[in-house]
């Protein structure tokens, strides 16, 4: 009995193997599924030592958080190239801005997360089961996208929360994932924080994915990733006219990196 569950076993996963050779389709499938069944387990092995260790939500969790999906580069064959995080060697809060790319932008993350930073998502992240829970557990600041009126409320809390407690904040600029290798019209939510807050502004970019991961074409494979942090833009003495200007600095500055790490004409 043993020995026959054991052929039907080999038989399952060369059939897999095949497929995933002959078939880019299978191969995308079968690698986001395992991925989002990565996140599902480890999030909630993640929230369980969260709990233990810190005792609820908070910003120490993302230590545990980075721990666990730094593991996850090596399961899918992604190589990260860091420069400049001598740039988040800041005193006092910062904003951090980065380009917004795919479901995998979270191990992009954490590869680099400074400590004491947490991220601003969409509200319905927070149901999306052990993943939700352990954004929760992390400090994630969830805001309404749906309501302009509700988002700013939040975003004015989190400007006073992060003076009051030395937090950085991390914010994707462009409010949606965008794999074209470009970077789509920044909102300025993350702007205002910052000039309402007189932070600095650290601008972080990740080389296009589209050599290796694109959902268009079903193409999944291992790559390299680089990533570059740029030195902070300064918002002292900024005023709410000068947000503008401000986002349209970091767009330009970021959009011309993104090109250069992606080996693309800008």
């Amino acid at each position: 009995m043993e020995l026959g569950w054991l052929l039907w076993g080999t038989a399952v996963l060369l059939l897999l193997h095949v497929l995933m050779e002959l078939s880019p389709t299978v191969n995308f499938a079968l690698r986001i599924g395992f991925y989002c069944l990565l996140c599902l387990v480890s999030s909630a092995l993640a929230a369980a030592a969260c709990l233990l260790v810190n005792g609820g939500r908070t910003v120490k969790n993302m230590r545990i958080i980075r721990a666990v999906v730094r593991t996850f580069k090596y399961f899918f064959g992604l190589k990260f190239e860091v420069k400049g995080l001598e740039n988040f060697k800041v005193e006092g809060p910062v904003i951090i801005v980065s380009n917004h790319q795919s479901v995998l932008d979270m191990m992009g993350l954490m590869e680099i997360l400074p400590d004491n930073c947490v991220q601003v998502g969409k509200k319905e992240l927070m149901y999306m089961g052990s993943v939700g829970l352990i954004m929760y557990l992390g400090g994630v600041i969830f805001i309404n996208r749906k309501s302009t009126s509700s988002a700013k409320m939040v975003m004015s809390e989190v400007a006073k929360t992060m003076v009051a407690e030395n937090v950085k904040v991390w914010v994707y600029p462009e409010g949606t994932r965008n794999c074209t290798g470009d970077l789509l019209p920044f909102k300025k939510g993350a702007f205002h924080l910052a000039v309402q807050a007189q932070v600095p502004v650290i601008p972080v970019v990740y080389s296009s994915f589209t050599s290796f991961y694109n959902p268009k074409t079903k193409l999944f494979t291992s790559g390299k990733i680089k990533v570059e942090v740029l030195p902070p833009i300064e918002t002292k003495g900024l005023t709410s006219d000068d947000v503008t200007d401000l986002s349209d600095r970091c767009f330009s500055t970021m959009r011309e990196t993104l090109f250069r790490l992606s080996g693309r004409p800008s």
